[in-house]
């Protein structure tokens, strides 16, 4: 079992309260490790530490803030195995897809490493005489990483590693169910990291504790979360007693809309991927789908099809694909989304339930496929984040627009179509930030992810999500002395 423990100002600490949060395996409910769960004093010993060392860290070149990211990555590239198998062990995805969040981590941290010369500013014309006038990117200050516990380690590397790049310290809050990756990465950096003490902290502890007291305190200058709606407008009304910057990347609940001119076997096969990975529980997953009259039969019978074919199981054996639940709230409240969509109207066309599950004490939940004939069935309006597909008949493509853009969310939408036309009318009219077009999720490190309406504000990745932990500082220099 691993006993994990907070790291501030460099180096490993308990708990002022010395009592702990015990972490469950959700394939069996044994106990995988536990991290302290801190309390408010712990949190001012975190926050007194980043403010303390952010400003010698921004005084560094952007270039040696570089050089320390490419340290922290090799530290994962180092121990990809064993931080493998426990991510697998706290959170319960398969093996295989826990190895894929290790390299994603890795990326994160390199990419914004290789960010350290991508950090500009820009020359305005004076109306002065005699004058220079610029924009200069600088740090906020002390920044927090609040983490979702679907990819909590490949969640933290996205945020520390252009916060610290940018001059900023960081403080990670790992989510309370599956912090014990992020921590064990924060123990091998306290034993094998070069990186200055109180640059970046690791703290763990509940959200109503040590989440509200970090985004509260008048040293945090910026909170970027990752997380569900909820927790996000909480952060969000908290933030503003200090006027603290926010980041949010909340819930989503993705169209996937088929039209009768698309390549059905590419169709069926991306809507799978992009369904069932990761138990359903990405922000960017197929959540609901709107398939044209024409081809609608023939796509049910192909999914149909396909999704029995799924490997539901042990997640550390070679070749499952799903593996259980983060816990057993999720397979409450999805199990009860189902029923209400029944009662509304909806049917299950497929149910992949056995009739015994694989562990008396896991957190079973197998793929379903529900046909539903109302866009406002309870499945096509809340986010599912489990492995259940609902789908639903459309006659044409203003519908499918119609229907999609009918929620509350906005981050991730998908369309399948041959039609140069409706692609370009899905770019304009589609409320969603991310648009992906005949192919499946997976944002590039590169690119831009953001979502609208209650999907967040601001977001990641590329050079706006680099962007987003820099202000922006104007200069008049008048040389007419």
């Amino acid at each position: 079992m691993e006993k994990l423990y907070n790291y501030i100002n460099g180096s490993l600490t308990d708990s002022d309260s010395k009592e702990v949060i015990e972490v469950y395996n959700p394939f069996d409910q044994s106990i995988v490790g536990t991290v302290p769960k801190s309390t408010q004093e712990d949190v001012k010993k975190v926050l007194v530490s980043s403010q303390k060392a952010q400003k010698e860290w921004a005084k560094l070149t952007a270039r040696k803030r570089g050089e320390y990211l490419k340290e922290l990555a090799e530290i994962l590239v180092c121990h990809k195995d064993e931080l493998s198998i426990l991510l697998t062990r706290e959170h319960g995805k398969p093996i295989d897809q826990a190895k894929g969040e290790i390299d994603a981590s890795v990326s994160f941290l390199r990419y914004a490493a290789e960010s350290s010369r991508r950090i500009e500013g820009e020359i305005v014309t004076s109306d002065m005489d005699n004058e220079q006038t610029w924009i200069q990117r600088v740090p906020y200050g002390v920044t927090v990483g609040i983490v979702a516990w679907n990819f909590p380690l490949a969640l933290a590397a996205r945020k520390l590693g252009n916060s610290l790049v940018c001059g900023n310290s960081m403080i990670i809050k790992p989510p309370s169910e599956t912090p014990l990756t992020v921590m064990k990465f924060a123990e091998y950096i306290s034993k094998e990291s070069s990186l200055p003490k109180g640059v970046l902290n690791f703290i763990t502890g509940s959200g109503r504790v040590v989440g509200d007291a970090l985004v509260r305190n008048s040293i945090t200058k910026l909170v970027t979360l990752t997380g569900s709606t909820g927790a996000g407008l909480e952060v969000f009304k908290a933030a503003a007693e200090n006027c603290v910057a926010v980041r949010l990347e909340l819930g989503g609940k993705a169209p996937f809309i088929v039209m009768d001119d698309a390549d059905l076997d590419k169709v069926v096969k991306c809507a799978i991927t992009a369904r069932f990975s990761n138990c359903g529980q990405i922000c960017t997953c197929n959540e609901r789908m709107y398939v044209h009259e024409k081809v609608y039969d023939e796509v049910v019978s192909k999914l149909i099809e396909e999704t029995k074919k799924l490997v539901v199981g042990d997640p550390m054996q070679k070749g499952v694909f799903i593996g259980p639940k983060v816990n057993k709230a999720e397979v409450i409240k999805i199990n009860e989304m189902v029923k209400k969509s029944i009662e509304q109207g909806g049917k299950v066309v497929l149910d992949t339930t056995p009739e015994h599950s694989l562990t008396d004490n896991g957190n079973w939940l197998y793929p379903q496929i529900v046909e539903v004939f109302d866009n406002q069935n309870e499945l096509m309006q809340k986010e599912i984040f489990g492995p259940v597909l609902p789908i639903m008949k459309i006659k044409d493509f203003d519908q499918a627009i119609a229907y999609a853009n009918d929620c509350e969310y906005g981050l991730s939408s998908y369309l399948f179509t041959n039609n140069a036309k409706n692609i370009m009318r899905m770019v304009n009219e589609l409320e969603f930030g991310e648009v992906y077009v005949n192919r499946e999720n997976g944002e590039m490190i590169n690119a831009f992810h953001n979502g609208y309406k209650l999907s967040g504000i601001g977001g990641e990745d590329g050079k706006h999500g680099l962007e987003g932990y820099l202000q922006k500082k104007t200069v008049y220099m008048n040389y007419n002395y």
